[in-house]
């Protein structure tokens, strides 16, 4: 397997955010704490506090939620008995319950997790670390996560739940599994046998990652949501993360920087069985939207203090929520996803909440053995795909240009020979000049013929590699985007079960570089 690297920014495929991010450009720097770097994190291990009875609490919730787990990988299960251990941190990244793991850089952003795990054992081996996967079970945007693409076709699961998705019973998926080209086992183990899409999901990554030591969370339980219990207060009576992320839109705003998600007044749900609705108020009211559930000041605190389980966080607090429960040391997300952290930074201030190190998951573009052969045969290097295909298309023919195909030397030489014969026809018998005159005509009549035809085949060749050029293009970047954003692990994995095991090989969480892979 060969590998490459380009710039971010040479992808053209990340905002000007994220790149200044990468870049350290100062304007930045107020709205985060430190730009990951290996020795970065010795500062970080000293800030990160949590407490004996944090760690009971989380290793308890994890062994109850890997009961639906049969046989647990003895990498994962030392690594949920060392969260126990005083020094023992986590680096975690998050992502939605994506059914058969949706979008690629779902697995892009565990394999970083997985390898700077690695690389911070190296540096500092008086300390652990866990490498956690973040369900976001609590989620109820269906519609995001009931799909994906599987060699060029979309494949959909149909049902009528609703709520926060990791709930969902696996009723309906058994048609998505009988969709399928061929037989998949860890995905039809997981969602024929499991009760809900949670437990699925956490037996799919269990099955790829359990060699790697992957743990996997989910925050809907209520021994974790304790917490939550005194944000949440604070979150309703005095709309304290409203404030404070508006505060730093605005400065965001101010340098130029777009914010990537919206504040609410409120930034929670109101969370029950088939129910995730928003909490809003009015006056001394609480009403759950679409519901005729109301609750006054002193009802809704008391419910957040005897079942903090039935508030849910928004984009806004999730963050927060996740830092509470975990001894955590940097969270890996998405280009979209860092941004939002900037906007978060003051309300982890104003509750005394340790900042985690922010980082870009890798991003990587594959290259099977037949698109490297068709990219070779057309002289192009993987960086030069990145490019627009209107202007890959255009650099591309002004390589391929070639001088206009022209036979008029050809013409003139003819012309000669016919002029020679000519003067001896003319010589002999006067009456044949016409008759070598109409050959001569015919002569170059059929020399510009060919000279149409030797142009248009030419043309015609080009036409087919510029054809080839665009299937190429098309196969690596599906829908003019990275692959990563729209195709399925199971198209690569199909024909090479050593993928996984290559993006391990392969990604450098510290370099902030593109990967090209490309299998020779």
């Amino acid at each position: 397997m060969k590998q490459a690297t380009i710039e971010y920014a040479a992808t053209g495929a990340f905002s000007q955010t994220i790149t200044d991010y990468l870049s350290q450009n100062e304007k930045l720097k107020p709205f985060y704490s430190r730009f990951p770097t290996v020795a970065a994190f010795e500062a970080q291990l000293k800030e990160k506090s949590f407490s004996e009875k944090q760690r009971q609490v989380l290793y308890n919730a994890l062994q109850q939620q890997y009961t639906s787990v049969p046989d647990i990988n003895p990498s994962v299960q030392q690594n949920l008995e060392l969260l126990k251990q005083p020094n023992t941190f986590t680096i975690t990244t998050g992502h939605q319950l994506n059914i058969f793991t949706g979008p690629l850089y779902f697995v892009y952003k565990i394999v970083t997790a997985i390898n700077t795990c690695k690389q911070l054992q190296e540096k500092y081996p008086d300390y652990n670390f866990v490498p956690v996967y973040w369900m976001a079970t609590e989620d109820h945007d269906f519609a995001e996560i009931n799909h994906f693409n599987l060699f060029g076709k979309k494949y959909t699961w149909e049902t009528e739940q609703s709520g926060a998705v990791g709930r969902f019973t696996n009723e309906g998926l058994e048609q998505v599994l009988a969709e399928l080209p061929e037989a998949y086992p860890v995905f039809e183990e997981a969602y024929r046998h499991s009760k809900t899409l949670a437990d699925a999901t956490r037996a799919i990554t269990h099955s790829l990652f359990g060699a790697y030591g992957l743990v996997s969370i989910d925050g809907d339980h209520p021994e974790l949501k304790k917490a939550l219990t005194p944000v949440v207060k604070k979150e309703l009576t005095e709309n304290l993360s409203h404030k404070l992320v508006t505060e730093a839109n605005a400065q965001l705003e101010s340098l130029g920087y777009k914010p990537q998600v919206f504040s609410r007044e409120i930034n929670l749900f109101y969370l029950n069985n088939g129910l995730r609705e928003r909490i809003v108020q009015h006056g001394e009211t609480y009403n759950v939207l679409n519901t005729d559930t109301s609750f006054s000041k002193e009802e809704i605190l008391e419910l957040a203090e005897k079942h903090p389980e039935q508030f849910s966080p928004n984009v806004i607090l999730r963050p927060l929520y996740e830092e509470l429960i975990l001894p955590n040391l940097a969270y890996i997300g998405g280009g979209a996803e860092v941004v939002y952290w900037f906007q978060l930074k003051k309300v982890f201030e104003a509750c005394n909440v340790t900042y985690p190190v922010l980082m870009l998951r890798n991003s990587a573009l594959y290259i099977n053995r037949s698109n490297a052969g068709k990219m070779h045969k057309l002289g192009l290097k993987p960086e030069e795909l990145f490019a627009d295909y209107q202007e890959l298309k255009k650099s591309y023919s002004a390589r391929l240009h070639d001088e206009e195909i022209n036979l008029e030397a050809q013409r003139r030489s003819i012309t000669a020979v016919f002029s020679e014969v000519e003067k001896l026809a003319e010589s002999i018998d006067p009456t044949l000049v016409k008759a070598v005159a109409a050959e001569t005509q015919k002569a170059v009549n059929a020399l510009q013929m060919l000279e149409k035809k030797i142009s248009k085949a030419r043309d015609a060749k080009h036409d087919q590699t510029f054809k080839q050029l665009e299937t190429l293009r098309d196969k690596l970047f599906p829908n003019n985007s990275l692959q990563e954003r729209q195709d399925n692990l199971l198209s690569y994995q199909t024909n090479n079960p050593d993928f996984i095991p290559a993006l391990v090989e392969a990604f450098d969480p510290f370099a902030f570089k593109f990967t090209i892979l490309e299998e020779e």
